[in-house]
């Protein structure tokens, strides 16, 4: 699933080539595209057409771009897309032919690049949502409007507004393992399986350590382990490990080929050597280096003498 620096680099382009455009026309090639617009495929489309996009937002792994009226008033709703595991939102020429797995087509008024939502399994989807004003957005604006939906979901750390200190005691309250905590979007955005191994590798740090007993400088060191490979990644367009995470553009991530651990089970750790350790981990994968993350003891206590 598209994490951060995935989800950061598609509001990128969305900011480049669909803010500030007015939506002409919408089709709903599949109803699974739009399940979470309750109202149904005719009220999202009468809800978009004549309607102008006015910016490109992100929080967590969520975008949102704000409507406004015909005559330039906010509409207070915003259109909001979830990526799922394989969506894809293009920015195409209206000549290019349609994608096989295309689920929603959007043109817009001035006649030139249309937007397309594209999404081989259809886990993604859109909707349009009311909004409310709020303090801080994931892009670090403030002041802007947000879906209440959304609200929950915590900023990120590459966030202005994000604050070391509260996230240090909110992590260490958990009383949970540390993968696991990175893992929930209430405490932190954006950050998913690939990047959350990656940054406990940095620390040296192994996910099942509990959030209770870390001290003050591995909750730093944890956080500069995030940022340092969210930052990274970013640089590099996201990670792709095949053509269902693309650009508006289409273009693929190259972040895959810098990391360490995450899918690199028995190659050898960047920084030790020691082959990479896989386990499983809520039906999914985790990496780390046996040597450089030990497991933490499970603190099983001795058995009484008699």
């Amino acid at each position: 699933m598209p994490e951060l620096p995935e989800v950061e680099v598609v509001r990128k382009g969305l900011a480049q080539w669909v803010a500030g455009r007015t939506v002409a026309t919408v089709e709903v090639h599949h109803p699974r595209a739009v399940r979470r617009h309750l109202e149904g495929s005719d009220s999202f489309v009468a809800a978009l057409t004549g309607r102008t996009l006015t910016a490109a937002h992100r929080r967590g792994k969520y975008l949102w771009l704000p409507l406004a009226e015909p005559d330039g008033s906010p509409a207070g709703r915003a259109l909001v897309a979830h990526l799922g595991m394989s969506g894809q939102l293009l920015v195409e020429r209206p000549s290019a032919p349609l994608e096989t797995h295309l689920r929603a087509r959007f043109t817009f008024t001035d006649g030139g690049r249309e937007l397309r939502f594209v999404d081989q399994r259809t886990f993604g989807g859109l909707a349009v949502e009311e909004s409310a004003v709020e303090n801080s957005a994931g892009d670090g604006a403030a002041g802007e409007e947000i879906p209440p939906r959304l609200a929950h979901i915590a900023i990120d750390p590459l966030d202005p507004s994000f604050d070391d200190a509260a996230f240090g005691a909110a992590l260490r309250r958990r009383h949970t393992e540390v993968k696991r905590a990175l893992l929930d979007q209430t405490l932190v955005g954006g950050v998913g399986n690939i990047y959350a191994d990656e940054a406990l590798w940095r620390a040296r740090l192994h996910g099942a350590r509990p959030t209770d007993k870390l001290t003050r400088g591995q909750v730093a060191d944890l956080l500069e382990g995030v940022r340092d490979v969210l930052g990274e990644a970013l640089a590099q367009g996201g990670t792709s490990f095949d053509s269902l995470y693309v650009d508006v553009n289409g273009q693929s991530g190259y972040f895959s080929r810098f990391l360490a651990v995450y899918g690199q089970a028995d190659r050898p750790c960047p920084r030790c050597g020691t082959p990479v350790r896989r386990e499983s981990f809520m039906n999914r994968s985790s990496y780390s280096c046996p040597a450089c993350q030990p497991r933490p003891r499970t603190g099983a206590t001795r058995p009484r003498r008699s």
